[in-house]
């Protein structure tokens, strides 16, 4: 939930929904909304595999997914879960042993399509593993493999078909008496996704996977995801995010935190308030932005900054920051310190002085909230 009592018109109210648990992490209720993403190497590459899961959880990842092909991977998986330091998510499609198997090996869920993987009979056989284990599931549905029948009822791909679909897959779980489970309905087209998730939002209360599938590279990504699912954490629906982009999974991890971050549902880290420049800064915004971006990384505690390059708008912003800096003229500019001006420093001080105030922010913040 965000509520801001002074400001009512930032209030996001999230929709009701049960909660499960990925592992550690709960899922859904009033839970923090969990931010996911999925590894991009050979799953039998365990080093790699291992590497690339400790980088997604270094950058905050809650929840990471591998993908199960094979026998192979399936005992891949048991070595990389002993080594991960989030819960892990396998995914699986066609071969209903590939999901025993993962939930044998520690998996913390399991993402398939019941429907997907063979008879009832086989349904109970995952079904019984996954409750053995203590895995929950995800009902993957996507716009690009909806079932024959669905296609041939609507026509093409669409959203009823896509909660139709969902539901179905919801249906098979509750009849063998499983509940631990969420859902996903994800298109590439950002209309069907939204309506697709609007209208299952209505007709059940499980917890809610929100996802693009399938976004693009890193700025049409970016864009594309931050626009569907914008919207839809906007209009409350949505307890656990993966952005989908033809990139490193640390960047999905990020773009989905900065998307949490925009609403008020999530904060880690520095959150950056800059303007785009122009000829009245008085120093260099661009660069001063992208070292400071490097430089704060390793910063967690949730906090604001704001880089502004004259007093046009920088004194205004400065006031709502944690910590400020605005350009002036003669090579110096005015450091704000909680939203008051503080004192001035020259420009090429400013880069290293603004790390030390932003650590030392960090440091007090964490002290007031440590018992």
């Amino acid at each position: 939930m965000s509520i801001n009592h002074v400001r009512p018109w930032r209030n996001i109210y999230r929709r009701k929904s049960r909660q499960i648990m990925v592992g550690s992490v709960p899922v859904g209720g009033d839970a923090p909304i969990s931010v996911q993403t999925m590894t991009n190497t050979v799953t039998t590459d365990i080093k790699g595999t291992i590497a690339q899961v400790q980088a997604a959880a270094e950058a905050g990842a809650d929840i990471v997914r591998i993908s199960v092909p094979d026998q192979d991977s399936s005992r891949a998986l048991k070595e990389i879960i002993k080594e991960s330091p989030v819960p892990i998510v396998a995914d699986i499609h066609f071969h209903y042993k590939r999901g025993i198997e993962a939930a044998e090996a520690g998996a913390a869920c399991l993402r398939i399509n019941p429907g997907n993987i063979g008879s009832p009979d086989r349904v109970r056989e995952v079904i019984k593993a996954a409750r053995d284990h203590n895995c929950s599931i995800r009902i993957g549905v996507n716009a690009g493999s909806l079932e024959k029948h669905l296609l041939e009822k609507y026509g093409e791909p669409c959203p009823d078909a896509m909660v139709e679909s969902g539901l179905d897959h919801i249906k098979i779980l509750q009849d063998n008496d499983f509940h631990e489970f969420k859902i996903s309905v994800k298109a590439s087209d950002v209309f069907m996704a939204a309506a697709a998730y609007q209208s299952l939002a209505e007709v059940t209360d499980a917890p809610i996977h929100l996802g693009i599938t399938e976004a693009g590279g890193l700025t049409s990504g970016t864009i594309k995801s931050a626009i569907g699912l914008g919207n839809l954490l906007w209009m409350g629906i949505g307890d656990t995010i993966r952005v989908s982009l033809s990139a490193d999974p640390v960047q999905e991890v990020k773009v989905g935190f900065e998307i949490l971050k925009s609403l008020g549902l999530r904060h880690r880290g520095v959150n950056i308030i800059s303007c785009p420049s122009c000829a009245r800064q008085g120093f260099d915004v661009i660069k001063t932005v992208e070292t400071l971006e490097k430089r704060l990384e390793h910063i967690k505690t949730p906090l604001s900054l704001s880089i502004i390059g004259c007093v046009v708008n920088g004194p205004g912003e400065a006031l709502m920051t944690d910590v400020g800096f605005t350009g002036g003229g003669a090579g110096h500019g005015m450091v704000y310190w909680a939203g008051k001006q503080d004192h001035k420093i020259e420009n090429e001080k400013m880069v290293d002085h603004i790390v030390e105030l932003v650590e030392k922010r960090a440091s007090e913040i964490e002290a007031a909230i440590t018992p």
